[in-house]
């Protein structure tokens, strides 16, 4: 019985090295890439690494279900190429597959990283990315959560040091280019789904977001990172509706 470790990758060479680092001791490692044209695949050559390929589709979720089928391991544990795991979760979680009871997923807390800083405002930041394989199943829409069939347990936001430490961006400009990319894939959601508009509505709702986790959430603890990290929260929601607003504009001047 063991743990395969899964990573959906397209051009992911600035933090895989750690990544593969930090995981290079597991049962598996397989690699779910997108036709990469930076060094990603020879830097998971460079670790063993079972490599197999999926249609490059913009985001992670619809290769999801095919990359943790890849694995041949009993568990999986789904890692992003920016994410670092610790060796003490490592551990952890090999103890619990040991144990006769253990639940067919683990919910882990996560650590990110803006601007060189860890942000406790976003702490405990829980992700499903730990199960057993044939328990997995991940709706192919951007930024859908996994669904595991049968009992899923959390491991306490005072258990730090099994966190995913999480390096996302390392500037503002990173930042913003990667809101635009997403919110251009929540609008398709939206369309998708027929979402009925209401621009008042949706800037109320980023307002009162950007109030809630600066004050009542306490990103204030994180001082100035924290207070620009609160109104990009706020700001995404309400430029992924204005996105909507303006496709729904340009549809209804097409027709």
């Amino acid at each position: 019985m063991g743990i395969s470790v899964i990573i959906n990758t397209y051009n992911a060479e600035k933090y895989l090295n750690e990544c593969l680092k930090s995981v290079k001791d597991f049962d598996e490692i397989v690699i779910c890439d997108m036709h990469s044209t930076d060094n990603t695949i020879s830097i998971a050559e460079k670790y063993g690494c079972k490599i197999v390929y999926y249609e490059k589709v913009g985001f992670a979720e619809p290769a999801r279900n095919f990359a943790i089928q890849s694995g041949s391991q009993d568990w999986v544990l789904i890692v992003d190429s920016d994410e670092i795991i610790p060796k003490e979760l490592k551990d952890y979680l090999y103890g619990k597959i040991k144990e006769e009871n253990c639940p067919a997923g683990i919910r882990i807390p996560r650590k990110n990283r803006f601007w060189g800083k860890f942000l406790e405002v976003q702490y405990p930041d829980y992700i499903l990315r730990f199960g057993k394989k044939t328990a997995f199943d991940w709706p192919p829409k951007v930024h859908a959560h996994p669904e595991i069939n049968g009992e899923v347990y959390t491991i306490p936001k005072e258990r730090k040091e099994l966190a995913f430490l999480h390096y996302t961006s390392d500037s503002i400009r990173d930042f913003v280019n990667v809101i635009n990319k997403y919110t251009d894939l929540e609008v398709e959601k939206m369309a998708e789904e027929n979402v009925k508009l209401n621009v008042p509505l949706a800037l109320w709702k980023s307002i009162w977001l950007i109030f809630e986790k600066f004050l009542l959430k306490k990103g204030y603890k994180d001082g100035t990172h924290g207070l620009i990290m609160c109104s990009f929260w706020g700001g995404y929601k309400f430029l992924a509706q204005i996105k909507y607003w303006e496709y729904l504009k340009n549809k209804k001047e097409q027709n």
